[in-house]
């Protein structure tokens, strides 16, 4: 009997890995079960209130803006189901339990941070993982997000790892070597990014990095930036691949005006073989619902992987 099991784990483990799995990525804009949010509401924190990563708070205008109804959250079930992504990293979500909301097939790997904005994975359900340890140093001692590793089909040939990032708001386009607190923010995160990025690539793991970067990687200013910093090819694994390149940016919602991409799947050159060209996709809001319902000022950014080309031993 325990052959068997073993046998059927086993086959089920290969199948997966031998698919083309899709992979998304997610800001869900303050997302949390409506009673979190009414019980946090009394003790909100004023717009120019010192932020504080170790503490469950919600600023007065996500409190008052930002409560979903039932039916907000149904509408984002739907467009959760219709993504119908076998992996999703998640930002600006308090956890689990808030994840399943939308979720509910799926199990879930999330930051151990305190505070109610938190990234993750969600994962279907079946499909072989592990929960790898918060890279804190990303979150610059709380004050911001920290990442979250996720390894697929641990201990297999066709492993790979993952990697979820919400970066420093605030500094989209501007220069990253500028006094702007925000810019500097979002500078000092980077050696903690690009020190994963090249110890992956030094291990000859299949990687990429997904979520919001809140940066327009396409259109940085010349000197110093973060796609050069991070994609300098040193080690040679580190040379990157953007999905988004050549893209054509849609806004999520009618109404808004944004101009460029800030939420990204990134791949290392290894991981890149398995890219199923022209899988790039972004999966915009309908605008009756936009209008009506509580969504997130994001939509999902997704690609499709063949696992079994990404993690195919170099030549």
């Amino acid at each position: 009997m325990i052959r068997r099991i073993f046998l059927t784990v086993l086959f089920a483990t290969n199948a997966h890995a031998a698919a083309t799995l899709k992979i998304a990525t997610w800001n869900l804009e303050w997302f949390m079960a409506p009673e979190t949010i009414r019980a946090l509401t009394p003790a909100c924190t004023p717009r120019d209130a010192q932020r504080d990563g170790a503490r469950r708070a919600v600023p007065c205008d996500v409190a008052h803006e930002l409560g979903r109804s039932g039916e907000d959250i149904a509408a984002m079930r739907r467009y959760a189901r219709a993504l119908d992504a076998d992996v999703v990293s998640l930002q600006e979500v308090d956890g689990a339990d808030a994840a399943r909301l939308l979720f509910p097939d799926y199990q879930f790997c999330f930051s151990g941070r305190v505070a109610v904005q938190n990234n993750g994975f969600a994962i279907r359900r079946g499909l072989p993982y592990t929960c790898g340890a918060d890279v804190v140093d990303l979150s610059l001692n709380d004050d911001v997000r920290r990442g979250v590793e996720l390894r697929m089909f641990p201990g297999t040939p066709q492993e790979f790892l993952l990697l979820s990032v919400h970066l420093k708001s605030g500094c989209a386009r501007g220069p990253i070597d500028s006094t702007k607190p925000s810019c500097a923010e979002l500078a000092r995160q980077l050696p903690a990014l690009e020190h994963w990025i090249d110890t992956r690539a030094a291990e000859h793991k299949p990687f990429a990095v997904l979520g919001d970067f809140n940066r327009d990687l396409q259109h940085e200013p010349a000197g110093m930036s973060v796609w050069g910093d991070i994609d300098d090819a040193d080690p040679p694994g580190a040379d990157l691949v953007n999905t988004a390149e050549g893209q054509t940016f849609q806004n999520c919602t009618p109404s808004q005006t944004f101009t460029g991409f800030i939420d990204y799947i990134i791949l290392g050159r290894q991981m890149a073989r398995g890219l199923v060209e022209s899988s790039f996709g972004r999966a915009i809001y309908r605008p009756r619902d936009a209008q009506r319902r509580k969504l997130s000022d994001h939509c999902p950014v997704f690609i499709r992987l063949s696992v079994a080309d990404a993690t195919r031993p170099a030549p």
